[in-house]
């Protein structure tokens, strides 16, 4: 079973991955309730994405993502979920945590997930490095319903490709990111608008890896409106 795990892992470091457990459940869902099936995914490099999407990204989710081994022990105590506006206990999670638990695990809270991701996640990081785990998660994680990875998200709420995400933009798109199935990058609730300011006023200082070459993204753009 390990074994097969990091064969998986491996492949996932030059492979995109077809699908991921928590799409095979959604669409499971969605069908049983009549609904519409997921949005095509379209594959993004990394590199297709501006300098400052990147930033966003990782200011949002996980600001040491640089400096930790897949585990950032300092938050992983505990963190506040504010995303629906009540204060709430949840295990902190990594970028590489929350790739992990889309590629192999299923979704929900539970002690048993948490640690077996807990336990993924190192590994899943030494193997795919820095780059490639950002890479994985833009692209896989759900923004929506029916809606994966940031190339369909930026379809979904703005009407062009990723590449072209203003910083305003992608700082909203991150703000959704504790509950994308309820909140929106349109029209924020005052949680979310709090959060984006905060990350607003806190990507230039992000650290990301490197790429070797970039769009320079505009960081101008109209704010989302406040519900």
């Amino acid at each position: 079973m390990f074994c097969a795990w990091i064969a998986v892992v491996l492949l996932y470091r030059f492979v995109r991955p077809p699908t991921t457990p928590l799409i095979v459940i959604r669409m499971v869902e969605r069908l049983l309730i009549g609904g519409e099936p997921a949005r095509s995914r379209k594959w993004i490099s990394l590199s297709d994405l501006s300098l400052a999407v990147r930033q966003a990204i990782v200011t949002a989710e996980d600001a040491r993502f640089m400096s930790h081994c897949g585990i950032d022990i300092s938050a992983v105590s505990m963190a506040i979920d504010d995303s629906d506006g009540r204060r709430r206990l949840r295990g902190a999670s990594t970028i590489t945590m929350q790739t992990v638990k889309n590629l192999f695990l299923w979704p929900g809270r539970s002690y048993v997930r948490k640690l077996v991701e807990v336990a993924m996640a190192p590994v899943a990081g030494l193997v795919w490095g820095k780059y490639r785990t950002l890479e994985l998660y833009v692209n896989v994680i759900e923004w929506g319903p029916g809606v994966y990875g940031i190339e369909a998200a930026s379809q979904e709420y703005f009407h062009h490709s990723a590449k072209e995400l203003t910083v305003s933009e992608a700082a909203a798109l991150a703000a959704i990111l504790p509950n994308p199935r309820k909140l929106s990058p349109q029209r924020m609730s005052r949680p979310t608008r709090k959060r984006y300011e905060r990350i607003i006023r806190e990507w230039q200082g992000a650290q990301v890896p490197p790429v070797r070459a970039t769009n320079r993204g505009s960081s101008r753009g109209a704010l989302p409106k406040s519900a």
